[in-house]
């Protein structure tokens, strides 16, 4: 037993650290979700062997307590938007890292357009201008249930809920007018350079026939 005052492991190492295919998924999944580093891929990956050992072990009771905690379970996970209503414990078994990472509140609120990266989606909230409800959350991490999902926004007090504010400006699309002058500028520009090509041209060396002329008149 370790001391109480310190922090628990929430998550264990992969079995194997030198396998090609898991560390290309888990750089994969690091640059897509915006994660800071492979700790929170392997705390996602044991929360996902938490869910699939409790779904097992249900399936093989058949008593009145297995029945609730088959329900518990299955509230839970269609809550948090894993799995559908109807959904049969079978199902739980077939939610992958990709599905628990995109409930993740990082991931909601580069989705919902409040911020233009997931990068800086992950910077807006350790910062403290994203709230849940009434809730501000500072864990990128947190897991984001479906009615919580359409309560995410910036804080009162947050200078980001300007909508004028420049981090929040979305890049304009460019006219049609100025896309053609753009496409005009170039040609301008072709007809200026092959002009000197033509003087060029006109000013040839002079042939052997045009230099002895001068002799045959002396």
């Amino acid at each position: 037993m370790g001391h109480p005052k310190l922090k628990k492991k929430t998550y264990s190492k992969p079995t194997h650290p030198w396998q090609k295919e898991r560390i290309e998924e888990e750089k994969a999944l690091l640059k897509e979700f915006g994660l800071k580093n492979k700790e929170e891929v392997w705390k996602v990956a044991s929360l996902l062997r938490k869910y699939a050992k409790q779904a097992k072990t249900v399936i093989a009771l058949t008593t009145s307590q297995s029945e609730i905690e088959k329900a518990r379970l299955l509230k839970k996970l269609s809550s948090l938007g894993l799995i559908e209503e109807t959904a049969k414990l079978e199902d739980v078994l077939t939610i992958t890292l990709k599905d628990i990472l995109s409930r993740r509140l990082q991931t909601l609120v580069y989705k919902n357009k409040l911020a233009k990266s997931i990068r800086q989606a992950r910077q807006f909230i350790t910062h403290e201008h994203i709230i849940v409800g009434d809730k501000k959350i500072t864990s990128p991490s947190y897991l984001v249930s479906k009615k919580e999902e359409s309560l995410i926004n910036f804080a009162s007090n947050s200078q980001l809920s300007n909508q004028d504010h420049p981090e929040r400006m979305l890049e304009k699309e460019i006219p049609a007018k100025a896309i053609k002058e753009e496409k005009k500028e170039p040609k301008k520009k072709k007809t200026k350079e092959e002009k000197p090509k033509k003087e060029h041209k006109a000013k040839k060396p002079k042939s052997k026939e045009e230099k002895k002329e001068p002799k045959d008149k002396k």
